[in-house]
C-alpha cells in the first residue's frame, strides 16, 4: 500500500485526510472503558479542519452514539459505520433521534440461521433491529446488547431483511467459530468472528471498507488520504482498504500480517501512539 504525502498541518491547502477507527479493542477496552489519553489523542486529530475522524464499528447505531458524544464527534453531518458496514448514519444532534440513516444493506437472514442452527443449535441469535434494539432466540447476557431486547420465535427472527445476525455461543471460542464457518459454508452473506464467542453476519459484500469507500467519496477525499486503525478479524478489509492501515497491538496475527504498522494494545493506548503517528507524519 502507498503511504500518503507529508502535509504541513498549519497549510491552508493540506489535503482532506480521512481517518477510521474501530471502536472495541481499539479506541475503548472490551469493558468499555475509555482512556483520557487516548480521547485526547483523537480530539487533537479531528480539530484539524482538514481531518475527518469516523467511526467504524460493528457496534450499532445505538451504542455508537455514546461513543460518538464521549469523543466530541457527535457534530452535525458526521459520518459513522455501524454494523460492520451494513448500516451507515450522519449525526443530526439536537434533531429527533440525533441521526439520519443514509445508508442501509439488508439480507435475508433465514438461510444462515437455519444452517448454523443446524450445526450450533444451542446458539443463542440476535437479529438487529436499526434504531430499536434486537430480536433474540434467548435472552442474551446482560449488558451485551444494547437497546429494546425482544424474545420472538425463530419464524419472527427470520420473517423480515436484515442488515446484521449475531450468533452467541459461550461454550466456544473464536478459533471453534472460525472453524464452523469454514465446516459448513456460508453462502450470500459477509461474515465477522468476534473476539470471543461471538460470529457476525452481514449482507454479502457488506464490511466496514465497503461503507467507508462511499464515505470517502462523499467526502471528496483521495484514496492515498485515508487511514484506519482496528484490531479484529471484521477489521480487516478496512485495513486493507485504508493508505495506512495500524493494527493494535493485541490483535490475532491475520490481523496483524495485513496491516501496514502496528501499535501498542488497547491496555496500553495504542490508540494514542497510532494517532500521534498520524499528527506528526500524515496530517
Amino acid at each position: 500500500m502507498s503511504t500518503p504525502e507529508q502535509t504541513d498541518p498549519a497549510s491552508p491547502t493540506a489535503s482532506p485526510l480521512l481517518v477510521a477507527l474501530d471502536v472495541d479493542g481499539t479506541i475503548v477496552h472490551h469493558d468499555g472503558h475509555l482512556a483520557a489519553r487516548v480521547a485526547r489523542a483523537v480530539r487533537a486529530l479531528d480539530d484539524l479542519p482538514h481531518v475527518t475522524v469516523v467511526i467504524a464499528t460493528g457496534r450499532s447505531v445505538l451504542s455508537t452514539r455514546p461513543v460518538m458524544e464521549a469523543l466530541g464527534l457527535d457534530t452535525t453531518g458526521r459520518p459513522a459505520v455501524c454494523s460492520n458496514g451494513a448500516v451507515t448514519i450522519a449525526a443530526t444532534p439536537g434533531q429527533g433521534e440525533g441521526y439520519e440513516v443514509v445508508d442501509l444493506v439488508t439480507f435475508d437472514p433465514a438461510p444462515a440461521i437455519a444452517l448454523v442452527h443446524t450445526h450450533l443449535p444451542t446458539a443463542l441469535v440476535a437479529v438487529e433491529e436499526v434504531g430499536v434494539g434486537f430480536k433474540v432466540s434467548t435472552p442474551f447476557p446482560p449488558g451485551e446488547l444494547w437497546g429494546e431486547e425482544r424474545v420472538v420465535p425463530v419464524e419472527e427472527l427470520t420473517a423480515r431483511p436484515a442488515t446484521r445476525v449475531t450468533f452467541r455461543e459461550p461454550t466456544l471460542s473464536s478459533e471453534d467459530f472460525t472453524a464452523l464457518v469454514e465446516r459448513i459454508g456460508l453462502h450470500g452473506v459477509s461474515y465477522a468472528v468476534g473476539y470471543s464467542a461471538w460470529l457476525d453476519l452481514a449482507p454479502e459484500g457488506v464490511s466496514k471498507a465497503s461503507a467507508l469507500e462511499i464515505v470517502r467519496r462523499r467526502l471528496g477525499i483521495e484514496p492515498h488520504r485515508t487511514v484506519a486503525v482496528g484490531d479484529q478479524r471484521n477489521d480487516l478489509e478496512m485495513l486493507h482498504w485504508a493508505a495506512v492501515g495500524y493494527a493494535m497491538g493485541q490483535a490475532p496475527e491475520e490481523v496483524l500480517r495485513i496491516a501496514d504498522r502496528t501499535t501498542g494494545s488497547v491496555e496500553e493506548d495504542g490508540l494514542a501512539d497510532a494517532l500521534d503517528e498520524v499528527l506528526a507524519e500524515l496530517a
